[in-house]
């Protein structure tokens, strides 16, 4: 029988996250990891796989988390509504006083050189995975919500253009206020049905 673990991986994960969000993923070393995950290399292997996977789960937690909200806003009527939602959740989330700013999916991908091209592209899966449940709902939007000709995937383009460069103003020191005037100035600019 081995020996139980001495740490929450739980609490472990949070850690985790919190050094991949701040440091991107490159930048967060394995020493930066293990010390403020408060484990040996040995335990962060034994228990999260390697640097890559422990990566990938601190990014299902902070979609599970953090992004939580993208659900919610999705079911917001009329299309308009969903795409506030999502645009203010975002503004939110990346400008948190207790987390660190801009977006992890964003601040890990700034910086990745060849050997992380794994990570890169896998980052850039779930935002066009994001991007496309959104292309999704603005199609399945009622008749009226968009204007004739208004292309859903271009519209969903849009939004995540203006996401994903919200987490570069905030990851650059803009705070919460400056990115919801970002939200209203890109609000008023949505074509009416």
């Amino acid at each position: 029988m081995g020996r139980p673990r001495e740490f929450d991986p739980d609490q472990a994960l949070g850690q985790a996250l919190e050094v991949f969000w701040r440091q991107g993923y490159e930048g967060a070393s394995l020493t930066d990891l293990t010390e403020a995950m408060g484990i040996t290399r040995p335990s962060l292997y034994a228990t999260f796989g390697n640097k890559e996977e422990l990566f990938r789960k601190a990014l299902d937690r902070y979609e599970s988390g953090v992004m939580g909200f993208m659900a919610e806003a999705m079911l917001r009527r009329p299309a308009r509504e969903a795409v506030a939602g999502l645009l203010y959740g975002f503004a939110d989330a990346q400008s948190g006083q207790d987390t660190p700013a801009g977006c992890l999916g964003v601040n890990g991908a700034l910086a990745c050189s060849e050997a992380s091209d794994p990570v890169r592209q896998e980052l850039a899966r779930r935002r066009a995975a994001v991007e496309a449940r959104l292309g999704d709902r603005l199609r399945a939007a009622p008749a009226g919500e968009l204007p004739p000709g208004a292309d859903p995937d271009d519209l969903a383009r849009y939004v995540m253009a203006v996401a994903q460069g919200m987490a570069v103003q905030a990851k650059s020191g803009a705070g919460r206020e400056a990115l919801r005037r970002i939200v209203a100035t890109a609000l008023q600019a949505w074509p009416a049905g």
